[in-house]
């Protein structure tokens, strides 16, 4: 009985579409910080890629760890199998949870074209895409607030060189999805390089 209304359960959470807000914008451009907020104050669960993708690479077993790895030293983007699977099994897992919580800021996703068209195939009919959240910020404000994180981050990728390498990637890959969104009308762009409070706000 218990297995039949779990099962039950979880097909009425899948009813529900998840309603997603992609959040874009350059390496230290503030998307983690500014997630945060917006969790607090509105019914939303934050997705960070990134942060799944680092989880996934320290997870014991893992047989993606050492792939994803190479891939984040380097600044390069993962393969979007990985990332889909962990982005759907993540919303999945919240919403059976809490049906409630069918909200979710995905940080750092889609990053390129690939990832783009992956999310169309895998996620259609699946979830919603209200919206882009763009951070946009100079890249010396992203570079120096990078450094900054990296003093205490721990992150292997918060260094001049990966940085280097990352702001290359976001600028050949992720600003093309941000514009191509913006032709749909489908983008709110957020000043970034502001104070914390004020970008917030």
């Amino acid at each position: 009985l218990i297995f039949l209304v779990s099962s039950l359960l979880y097909r009425v959470s899948l009813m529900m579409k998840p309603q997603v807000v992609f959040v874009l914008g350059g390496p230290g451009a503030g998307k983690g910080t500014q997630c945060s907020k917006i969790v607090e104050n509105y019914s939303y669960t934050h997705l960070s890629a990134g942060d799944l993708l680092r989880a996934e690479r320290a997870r014991e077993g893992s047989e993606f760890g050492q792939l994803i790895a190479n891939y984040i030293k380097e600044g390069k983007i993962v393969p979007v199998e990985i990332t889909i699977n962990l982005l759907r099994k993540a919303m999945e897992e919240t919403m059976e949870k809490d049906a409630k919580k069918f909200r979710f800021l995905i940080d750092g996703f889609p990053r390129n074209e690939d990832n783009l068209q992956g999310w169309n195939t895998v996620m259609d009919g699946k979830a919603d895409v209200k919206f882009v959240l763009f951070f946009d910020c100079s890249n010396e404000v992203c570079i120096h607030r990078c450094l900054e994180r990296g003093k205490s981050s721990g992150r292997t990728d918060d260094n001049r060189e990966s940085l280097e390498k990352r702001i290359q990637t976001y600028l050949q890959s992720t600003r093309p999805i941000i514009e191509l969104y913006e032709k749909h009308g489908k983008v709110r762009t957020i000043d970034a390089s502001r104070s914390v409070d004020e970008v917030s706000k």
